[in-house]
């Protein structure tokens, strides 16, 4: 499904990648921990096609990748949530995610390679027809748990609805290949659940799941194979218990033991992570690219 072939990337003398290799299995899902700083967030941003790596390869579904920009990237199957929900906030739950269905939307069987789709899922301009993503934006913001909030603004969301939006427009893409970014930071131990039975109902149809968590219990709840990234280079590799006994993991882990077990212990972590590794990034579709985020969509012919 995604495999960096030798990915480098600096800032200045700061090397957030250093000749990064990995490869993930199509419907396999995978977990990143590491201390802040350590390129966790860039690395999600080369994938996607946010930022371009100084060398290496991004390779999709056997095909390269690295030349194309973040939307052609969630068209052929990547969605992508960021550290910080960063919504359409004058527009509503429904129209966040109705921008994400109608500007990065692809058939929920279409081929990685083509991204094309069937001919009745599709307009002219290679995009879901308005019905198809109406239909889209509707089923997601059900399985999200955002249907009653649909016809709110955005930006009068709490934090836990926040996420989900996130969530939900990354979604809406009908990715095949789904990066998670602290989409559980800040949250409670019931929202956690909330969380990971969404992820996990989609990782059980075939998506593949890359999730980078501080919230470490969420993590071996949902992937089977756990990454540690430091400095720029993976240095641990394998199951989620064998990494995280690691003595070179908990060393670099900020001094201190992956928390498993309390809700203030991850709250306050996972706050911490949030303020010192946000992106600023406004648009977790990779649609912004497109000038969807600069136009207001007319009122759903449907509201629910």
């Amino acid at each position: 499904m995604l495999a960096l072939d030798q990915v480098s990337k600096a800032f200045g003398r700061v090397r957030v990648a250093d000749r990064l290799s990995l490869s993930v299995g199509d419907g396999e899902a995978v977990g990143i921990v590491g201390p802040n700083g350590a390129g966790k967030s860039s690395l999600f941003s080369i994938i996607s096609g946010d930022l371009a790596p100084d060398a290496g390869n991004v390779v999709l579904g056997g095909q390269s990748v690295t030349r194309l920009g973040a939307a052609a990237r969630c068209r052929l199957g990547i969605g992508r949530t960021y550290q910080v929900p960063r919504p359409f906030e004058h527009m509503s739950v429904y129209e966040n995610v109705l921008v994400a269905a109608e500007q990065g939307g692809r058939p929920r069987l279409a081929s990685l390679v083509d991204a094309a789709g069937g001919p009745a899922a599709l307009g002219a301009s290679g995009r879901l027809r308005k019905a198809e993503a109406r239909e889209r934006a509707m089923a997601v913001l059900d399985e999200t748990g955002l249907l009653p909030a649909a016809n709110r603004a955005a930006g009068r969301l709490t934090l836990l609805d926040r996420k989900r939006l996130e969530l939900a427009r990354a979604l809406a893409t009908a990715p095949r290949l789904l990066l998670l970014d602290e989409v559980a930071g800040g949250l409670s131990d019931p929202e956690v659940d909330e969380l990971v039975a969404i992820v996990s109902a989609r990782h059980a149809e075939g998506v593949t799941i890359v999730w980078v968590e501080h919230v470490v219990h969420a993590l071996t709840r949902t992937v089977d194979r756990l990454l540690c990234l430091a400095g720029g280079a993976f240095i641990a590799d394998g199951a989620p218990d064998e990494v995280l006994a690691s003595p070179a993991v908990r060393e670099v882990y900020l001094g201190v033991e992956p928390e498993l077990a309390t809700e203030s212990e991850s709250v306050a972590l996972a706050e911490s992570v949030a303020v010192s590794e946000s992106t600023g990034v406004a648009d977790s579709t990779g649609v912004a690219e497109s000038g969807a985020a600069h136009r207001t969509p007319a009122e759903p012919e449907a509201t629910p």
